[in-house]
């Protein structure tokens, strides 16, 4: 269960105060009190804004730790900065927004840095490192734990309509099947009462037949066209106008089917330049059951329309395979030579053109010349393809491109902080190693000596930050005092040495003074005094 939201800012700014009062208890850093209550009452104002207004609170949390330090490496603050960078981040502040944020603090510590004109490029290159490592790295772990949480739960959400998806089309599915069934039905039947009505014209235009027998032949033909009407009729209303017809059953031919339709009396004919039953795959050479069965489903239904539309009329089936492995199926039918039977919905033809689409070919059925013609055109070895990716396919390409994004963020910031850590040590290494005055040089320095025949003898450069509190006296009124190191070595504490010049005309030495390095002792610095003189 989380705390409240009013709870929680008060724990935050008591975590973050903590560090403002133990650098300054423990001798870490020197502030004023009236600085370091400044400090926690804009950190509190920070807490209080963070939900509501988290770039705001970030760049409050930044100013303290400006004022206090250009480089805006501080003990104090430091802690405040990175996590007011990581809410930023969490809150889902804009990009830009978070952008324009660290460039404002950038601006900020720039513009001190060039007032102070205290070795500006090393403190540059201090504060563009603390910001990277302080404020966009955790401004980029709160981004990448956002879009996590998000697309945990985008992800649980997706399951629970899948699964409720999932359902629906199991439902869908078993109606479906209740309809193909229900068609199979309706094709397998019609096609025989159709059979029968054919059948039952034979006997009633018979020669020899008794009147009675004609008129029981004729209320048969039409009571098997009438029963085919019904259910035609029925299974309309379980089909849907796009959904595929079903494939015909296995086991008969083409050739069995136009046999069948002829010893019931329709006047068919066959024309196919191959011999055999099946079609078979240009590109793979093994038979093609889909292509078949789809081809006999489109000559059944062709020869039942026949039958009942056109009674007594010609009919002709084309049925070819071309050189690229495309099926081509025609069934035509000249004019009836007795009465059709009433006009059906023609649901069958458009169960066709949806399964023959369904695989890709092409299917056209309509008037010609005095009869009518159904065309179809059936590539082999095609299945249907998918119109779009799988819900699953997206949720999961969504979430590689956001862990890539941040991945990608994260090894640009890391190769910017590589970039100014080693520019911050090379200079670093640059301004120490050339602002060294070796103890020989510093003894043969005479007191009364022109500035002017000292220069050759000085170093390039001066120290930036010299220990002015640890100086055994205060520089004499009226000087300009220089620092230098007495040492080359990095990242240790060194003597130093002082050299004051008069700021009249002369510019003559008028004071040389060893600084100790911090932890020695008296006796220690009285030998080094005693060694200066």
């Amino acid at each position: 269960m989380r705390p409240p939201a009013h709870s929680t800012g008060p724990l935050l700014w008591a975590a973050l105060a903590v560090p403002v009062a133990a650098a300054e208890r423990l001798g870490l850093e020197r502030t004023p009190l009236w600085a370091q209550l400044t400090g926690l009452a804009v950190l509190a104002a920070a807490t209080t804004l963070h939900r509501t207004w988290p770039a705001t609170a970030f760049l409050l949390a930044a100013a303290p730790g400006i004022a206090a330090s250009p480089s805006l490496f501080t003990l104090s603050y430091g802690c405040a900065l990175a996590v007011f960078a990581f809410l930023l981040g969490l809150r889902g502040t804009a990009t830009g927004v978070a952008l324009l944020s660290f460039a404002a603090v950038a601006a900020a510590g720039t513009a001190k840095i060039a007032v102070r004109q205290v070795d500006p490029a090393a403190e540059w290159l201090v504060l563009m490192g603390t910001l990277l490592f302080g404020a966009v790295f955790p401004w980029l772990i709160g981004r990448y734990w956002r879009q996590s949480r998000e697309l945990t739960a985008a992800g649980w959400a997706r399951a629970e309509q899948l699964e409720r998806e999932h359902r629906i089309i199991a439902d869908r599915a078993r109606l479906r099947e209740r309809a193909r069934i229900a068609q199979d039905m309706h094709d397998s039947l019609g096609h025989e009462l159709s059979l029968i009505a054919l059948r039952a014209g034979a006997l009633q235009v018979a020669p020899g037949m008794a009147e009675a027998h004609r008129t029981a032949a004729a209320e048969l033909r039409a009571a098997a066209s009438d029963a085919t009407d019904r259910l035609h009729g029925i299974v309309g209303l379980l089909r849907e106008d796009d959904e595929p017809a079903p494939l015909a059953p296995p086991g008969e031919s083409i050739a069995a089917l136009i046999e069948r339709a002829a010893d019931s009396g329709l006047p068919v004919s066959l024309r196919r330049p191959d011999t055999d039953a099946t079609v078979t795959s240009a590109t793979t050479g093994t038979t093609d059951a889909t292509t078949t069965r789809t081809a006999h489903r489109v000559i059944q239904e062709a020869l039942t329309n026949a039958a009942k539309h056109a009674p007594g009329a010609l009919v002709t089936v084309e049925h070819a395979q071309n050189e690229s492995g495309t099926t081509t199926v025609k069934v035509t039918n000249g004019r009836p030579r007795h009465r059709p039977g009433p006009a059906g919905g023609g649901t069958g033809l458009i169960g066709l053109r949806a399964g023959v689409t369904a695989l890709g070919g092409s299917f056209e059925a309509g008037p010609h010349e005095e009869g009518y013609r159904v065309s179809a055109s059936i590539p082999t070895g095609r299945t249907p393809t998918p119109d779009a990716a799988t819900p699953g396919a997206l949720f999961t390409s969504a979430r590689r491109l956001a862990h890539r994004r941040v991945g990608v963020a994260f090894g640009a910031a890391a190769a910017a902080g590589a970039v100014l850590i080693g520019g911050a040590f090379a200079w670093y290494a640059y301004t120490k190693t050339h602002a060294v005055l070796t103890p020989a040089a510093y003894t043969a320095l005479k007191l009364g000596t022109p500035l002017e025949e000292t220069v050759p003898r000085l170093p390039d450069r001066t120290i930036s930050d010299p220990p002015v509190d640890r100086a055994p006296t205060p520089p004499p009124p009226g000087t300009d005092c220089r620092y230098y190191r007495a040492s080359g070595e990095l990242f240790v504490s060194v003597d130093h040495f002082r050299l004051c010049f008069d700021k009249g005309a002369s510019h003559e030495l008028l004071e040389k003074s060893v600084i100790p390095r911090p932890g020695t002792t008296d006796q220690v610095q009285e030998q080094r005094r005693e060694w200066a003189r």
